[in-house]
């Protein structure tokens, strides 16, 4: 017998019933750049629509989120001091600390609030940890810096620690202080599977990021799964409440192998290369930019991620609530 597929794709209303992924409003965190220092919100290179803001306009970003069902928001800083080891990372008064604690202000308990834990946008060379004599990224010294800064952002009112340094026993060391310190509900978002891509580059523009050479020593090689998978157990392990995999797009192997083996949930995030190809794209008219910008955020879902750091939250939530 003939078997025809494709009655179940006649029309819009079977194609939505028989979809075998969802997604919606809560599945999307907002990442955010806060700049010291600024009046007015700040263009940032190679990144279209998105900005550095002002304390007053992070605060009206917030608003937007809540009001088109977004939950979570992943919070970075900008300081207008850095030095060597990043010393205004652990300062309880610093830009990170009064951004999380406007925010915690602001929104109460509406929204995830995620502080974006490492040294790299505080760091006057740009690694994410503390240098040795050679030049070359301390493990553990850099680790004991951690351990002050999420003791700093869990007091300032961070829900979940976004733990992106990439170095090896980070997770385990600040589950440790945070407990140590009474901070017991505060979560660990763990990039645990973060390589050194390409696709970082305008990011870079955001956080006025002053890297010369490379993070290859910390962050994983591109052409590779297996080591992946083992920085995810070993995150699990230690104790991380959420594992990420970062960049999405070019890494939907990684997320589904990483969903298969994790017991707590899956994140991705669509990093700002993967953001600005597909807005360069759009521009010079090569492709449908609101279907793009679903499709791409539907794959990583449905490779396995429950959530989705993007960009283009605010707007493809919009879209998916005007679906209801």
């Amino acid at each position: 017998m003939l078997k025809r597929p494709r009655r179940l794709r006649s029309s819009a209303a079977i194609r939505e019933l028989v979809a075998e992924v969802r997604l919606s409003p809560e599945n999307l965190m907002l990442p955010l750049f806060l700049r010291e220092g600024l009046v007015q919100p700040k263009p940032i290179e190679g990144m279209y629509s998105v900005l550095q803001h002002s304390p007053e306009t992070f605060l009206q970003e917030l608003d937007r989120a809540l009001a088109v069902g977004i939950k979570s928001v992943m919070v970075f800083a900008v300081p207008e001091k850095r030095d060597g080891t990043g010393s205004e990372a652990c300062n309880s008064e610093g830009v990170l600390s009064r951004a999380i604690r406007s925010a915690r202000a602001h929104v109460g308990d509406k929204l995830v609030l995620v502080a974006d834990l490492c040294l790299d946008e505080f760091t006057d060379h740009g690694h994410c940890g503390v240098l040795d004599k050679r030049g070359e990224v301390d493990n553990d010294e850099t680790v004991k810096h951690y351990q002050e800064m999420a003791i700093v952002l869990a007091d300032a009112g961070a829900d979940l620690l976004g733990t992106s340094g990439m170095m090896d026993g980070q997770v385990q060391a600040i589950r440790e202080a945070l407990d140590a310190a009474g901070f017991i509900n505060v979560g660990i978002l763990a990039y645990a599977a973060k390589y050194a891509s390409s696709f970082y580059g305008p990011f870079r523009n955001a956080v006025e990021s002053k890297l010369q050479t490379d993070r290859k020593t910390y962050q994983q090689d591109w052409r590779n799964v297996v080591e992946a998978l083992r920085e995810i157990q070993l995150d699990l392990d230690q104790g991380a409440d959420i594992v990420m995999v970062k960049p999405a797009m070019s890494y939907l192997d990684v997320v589904r192998a990483a969903a298969e083996i994790s017991d707590v949930p899956v994140a991705a995030y669509q990093v700002s290369g993967e953001y600005s190809m597909i807005e360069a794209a759009a521009s010079l008219g090569h492709l449908d930019r609101k279907h793009a910008i679903l499709e791409t955020l539907h794959s990583i879902r449905r490779a396995g991620a429950t959530i989705i750091c993007s960009y283009f939250a605010i707007e493809a939530a919009t879209w998916l609530g005007e679906k209801k």
